[in-house]
């Protein structure tokens, strides 16, 4: 067997805020999902335990992984630890006398347990009636003709104090009829792509933040990029709150932006004022937003990606990778097409290119690093072999990047 390629998907409440992250794998050499499940779920956990690190790749929240029948009932679950994994078992597990003992003994030792893609009938729901007082959640799939039937299967779960997740959402339909059913949690690569709702014009606090970071890239003096923030209170005092909540460690509290600007430098502060963009997708009841780690995975891959391809590379080239990494999804966030947010702003010919044609190493590596987020295999084994990119190598840099995604997460919110 080749490669296994792990990833997370993230897992949405209502409110879009970040809950809970799938693991999706795939076998690199078949291009398929693993036909031995009992070996695939083996295989993964034990990847994620004892090579990856649980910190690394789950971070503080639980993460589903696919469970089989035999994988089930064997004696390699019970060494698992309870607390980073909800157990999702394969909808084609029979409710026999073996299975529901060992959904029992599992739920006595503490683990979290699903239902993974199903159909969501009444029918299906009887099925699992005999162990419904252990089960925490029950992932189902969405099709265009649910009614009545459906939501009285809901109802049902949550009734029974079972969380309803909504799969498979890859179109807004999709999701509208999963908000129609009142399900409690969603999933699916269309929450990855952000509706664009154009605009004539962007905010103007918008604007002042992308002339700061242009000062800030275009080396201004520090005195004048001082001067700009001070005649915005508002950002000003969001900078010093984030400053002084925990996400950097100074001796003494900070009280002035030249202080800032002195001690934490120009590209940590440039990526705070992408933060403050971005934070404009934030809920109403999280600090945190999907999108925003997402912007940030991307800066890493695009940045670790290029030294794998150049080790050579020089500074300025890693920051044209990150800057096209932060850009990205720019877009959502103005309400405006990206070309129109790309000529506001100081950017090379280079990253508009790679940007809005995928042209140049840039482009290529943007053009992975959104495969990579599609969990698109196939396209990432060809641009491996073309490229000679070791895919055990290009695997690290995706777990170092979600690393870097989990301490950046932990900065915002104070831990």
């Amino acid at each position: 067997m080749g490669n296994i390629y792990l990833a997370r998907q993230p897992i949405l409440d209502v409110n879009k805020s970040l809950y809970a992250y799938e693991i999706l794998y795939l076998d690199s050499t078949k291009r398929t999902h693993f036909t031995d499940n009992r070996y695939a779920s083996a295989s993964v956990i034990n990847s994620i335990l004892n090579t990856f690190g649980t910190k690394e790749f789950v971070s503080k929240q639980r993460s589903f992984v696919k469970v089989d029948e035999k994988f089930l009932l064997s004696d390699l679950i019970m060494t698992i630890p309870t607390n980073f994994f909800t157990l999702s078992l394969f909808d084609d597990i029979e409710m026999g006398e073996r299975v529901v003992e060992r959904i029992g003994q599992l739920y006595d030792k503490g683990f979290s347990l699903a239902i993974n893609d199903t159909d969501l009938t009444t029918q299906n729901v009887l099925k699992y009636r005999a162990v419904l007082d252990k089960l925490t959640y029950f992932k189902i799939n969405i099709y265009l003709d649910m009614g009545i039937e459906n939501k009285d299967a809901v109802i049902e779960l949550q009734d029974a104090g079972v969380k309803v997740v909504a799969t498979k959402i890859e179109e807004e339909y999709q999701y509208q009829i999963a908000k129609d059913l009142e399900c409690d949690l969603y999933q699916g690569y269309w929450f990855a792509k952000p509706k664009i709702v154009e605009s004539e014009k962007f905010d103007p606090s918008q604007h002042n933040v992308l002339r700061l970071y242009n000062m800030l890239l275009d080396g201004t003096n520090i005195d004048e990029i001082t001067s700009e923030f001070e005649k915005n209170h508002t950002l000003t005092l969001h900078l010093l709150q984030f400053i002084n909540s925990g996400a950097f460690h100074f001796r003494n509290k900070i009280s002035s932006i030249h202080h800032i600007l002195t001690l934490v430098g120009r590209k940590p502060l440039s990526e705070w004022l992408m933060l403050m963009i971005y934070s404009k997708s934030i809920s109403d009841t999280d600090k945190v937003s999907p999108l925003m780690l997402m912007v940030k995975n991307r800066t890493e891959l695009m940045q670790e990606i290029l030294k794998a391809l150049k080790p050579d590379v020089k500074s300025n080239a890693l920051g044209e990778a990150y800057l096209v990494g932060v850009l990205s999804l720019i877009d959502t966030v103005f309400g405006v097409k990206l070309e129109e947010v790309l000529e506001s702003i100081y950017i090379s010919d280079i990253s508009k290119k790679a940007l809005l044609n995928d042209e140049g190493t840039l482009g290529l590596i943007y053009k992975l690093v959104r495969d990579i987020e599609e969990f698109n295999v196939v396209e990432i084994d060809n641009f491996c072999k073309k490229y000679k990119l070791a895919t055990d190598s290009l695997q690290d840099i995706i777990i170092k990047s979600m690393q870097e995604v989990n301490s950046f997460e932990n900065a915002l919110r104070g831990k």
